[in-house]
């Protein structure tokens, strides 16, 4: 049996004589928020099945997530409302128009993490009207008579912190979002964008691009792709 002496070049080309990493080429991954950005924002559709206006206040009005959640779930306890009626009102809510063909398109090109501060018990059947996209978030405590009473964000700066991670790793992170806690994992990008964000938010960050319509947010994520 005739033996064929090893090529050192083929060594770097991997196992089973794959091409070698194009190391000039760099490996991207999306990061997206989800409320407001790809779906409604489910505490403001709450608020209005309710009819508790106090309830509208979200991520885009206080940047202190820990100071907002508990203002929520006081207004739940005073009205004695829980996880059920939350999820009454998810059950409802469609993604906003043009998210999913923009997300199944973008997931052609790259990489894609929903990173939100929303919670398990929440995201599941708007995940299965996304088409299943990853997403990291965080979980209610809840009671067995259904009260929420509390939650376990999965690491402090929850957006932030998994993007640097990401990084660590070797991933160039192109990050969207629309809130104040969006910010963070924004700056810490290679790009960054806001959409649909408020007027107030686009004013004191005059220099990040800031888009309203999915089309134009796919051009500007193409434009940066390595």
């Amino acid at each position: 049996m005739a033996c064929t002496k090893e090529n050192p070049d083929d060594r770097e080309k991997g196992q089973a004589g794959a091409p070698a990493p194009d190391e000039g080429k760099s490996m991207d991954i999306v990061c997206l928020d989800m409320e407001g950005v790809l779906v409604p924002e489910i505490w403001i559709a709450f608020s209005e099945a309710s009819g508790i206006p106090e309830l509208r206040r979200t991520t885009r009005d206080e940047p202190d997530y820990d100071k907002l959640m508990r203002y929520r779930l006081g207004i739940l306890k005073e009205h004695g409302l829980g996880l059920r009626e939350i999820q009454e009102t998810i059950a409802k809510i469609d993604p906003l128009p043009g998210a999913r063909a923009f997300l199944d398109e973008l997931r052609e090109l790259t990489q894609v993490i929903i990173l939100s501060d929303t919670f398990t018990q929440f995201a599941k059947p708007l995940m299965a009207k996304l088409g299943w996209p990853t997403l990291f978030c965080n979980t209610l405590e809840v009671a067995p008579d259904g009260e929420i009473t509390g939650y376990r964000m999965r690491v402090e700066k929850s957006k932030l912190t998994t993007v640097k991670a990401l990084q660590s790793i070797g991933f160039d992170t192109i990050a969207a979002g629309d809130s104040h806690n969006d910010l963070g994992m924004i700056r810490a990008s290679k790009a960054g964008f806001l959409f649909k964000s408020t007027d107030a938010i686009k004013a004191e960050n005059p220099d990040l691009p800031a888009y309203e319509a999915f089309d134009e947010l796919l051009a500007a994520i193409k434009g940066v792709l390595g």
